[in-house]
C-alpha cells in the first residue's frame, strides 16, 4: 500500500504554495517523489519555497502566478507544459478574502474580485490543464474549499458563497471529467493556523468557543491538510472523485 501514496513522475502544480497550506502540500508531494510547481504572487517568495525544497534533495521550481490575472494563469500552464512536459495534478489553494461583514455593505468591486480569485481562477486553471491530463492518461485535480461554504459564519457570507460554488464546481467538474480518467475532489478546512486565518485564531473568544463545542477542541495544522491531499493526488485515493472531504476536527458536528 506505501507505493499506492507515491508521487514519483508526477508534476505537481500548487497555487498559493509559498506559505500555510499550500507550501505544506507542495512539501508533502515533494516528498513522495512529484516535481512540484511553487507558485504564488511574488516571484521572490516563489523562489525561497522552491529553493529551500532543492536543498533538501526534492524537485521544485517556481513561476509567479496572481490566479486573478487571465494573463498570468495562461503562462503559468504554458510554462509548466514546456518546462516540464505537462500537468498530472492541480491543487487550486489559493483564495481570498477581503472583507469581513455583512452581506450588504460588501462592494461589487469585493465581490467580484472574491469571485475571481476564488471561483474563476480554480475553473480556469482546470480548464487550462485539461488538455495536458487528457494526453498523459488522466490527473488529479484538488480545490481547496472551506467549511464556511457549507456553514456560514457571520461576516463571511461572499466567501462562504464563493466557496460553495468551488464544491458544486468540483462535482460538475468530476461528473464530465472522469471519462479522461481525472478525478477531481475538493478539501474543505475547517480553522486551520495560516497566515490567511489569523484573524479568527488570534480571537481569544473564538478558541475558547472550539475548545468547548469542536470535539477535537483545537484548530489544525497545515500538514493535517496535506495529508488528506497526498490521498487525493495519489493512487491511494484513485477511486475518489466528486467528494468534499471536510477537515475540520468536527467542527460541523458542534
Amino acid at each position: 500500500m506505501k507505493d499506492k501514496f507515491s508521487l514519483e513522475g508526477k508534476v505537481a502544480i500548487i497555487t498559493g504554495s509559498s506559505k500555510g497550506i499550500g507550501e505544506a502540500i507542495a512539501r508533502t508531494f515533494a516528498e513522495k517523489g512529484a516535481t512540484v510547481v511553487i507558485s504564488s504572487r511574488k516571484q521572490e517568495a516563489c523562489n525561497k519555497v522552491a529553493d529551500a525544497l532543492k536543498a533538501d534533495g526534492l524537485k521544485a521550481v517556481a513561476i509567479a502566478c496572481h490566479v486573478g490575472s487571465a494573463d498570468d494563469r495562461k503562462a503559468l500552464i504554458d510554462k509548466t507544459v514546456s518546462e516540464l512536459g505537462g500537468v498530472d495534478i492541480l491543487v487550486n489553494n489559493a483564495g481570498t478574502n477581503p472583507v469581513f461583514g455583512p452581506v450588504e455593505e460588501a462592494s461589487e468591486a469585493i465581490f467580484d474580485q472574491i469571485m475571481n480569485v476564488n471561483v474563476k481562477a480554480p475553473w480556469d486553471l482546470a480548464n487550462k490543464c485539461l488538455q495536458s491530463m487528457k494526453e498523459r492518461g488522466g490527473g488529479s485535480i484538488i480545490n481547496i474549499s472551506s467549511v464556511e461554504g457549507e456553514l456560514p459564519e457571520e461576516g463571511l457570507g461572499i466567501y462562504s458563497t464563493s466557496k460553495a460554488a468551488v464544491s458544486m464546481l468540483t462535482k460538475s467538474q468530476a461528473k464530465e471529467w472522469g471519462k479522461h480518467g481525472i478525478r477531481v475532489n475538493a478539501i474543505s478546512p475547517g480553522l486551520i493556523k495560516t497566515k490567511f486565518s489569523a484573524a479568527l485564531w488570534t480571537n481569544k473568544e473564538i478558541m475558547e468557543e472550539i475548545k468547548n463545542t469542536s470535539p477535537l477542541g483545537r484548530m489544525g495544522e497545515p500538514e493535517e491538510i496535506a495529508g488528506i491531499a497526498l490521498l487525493l493526488a495519489s493512487d491511494a485515493g484513485s477511486f475518489i472523485t466528486g467528494s468534499l472531504l471536510t477537515v475540520d476536527g468536527g467542527f460541523l458536528l458542534s
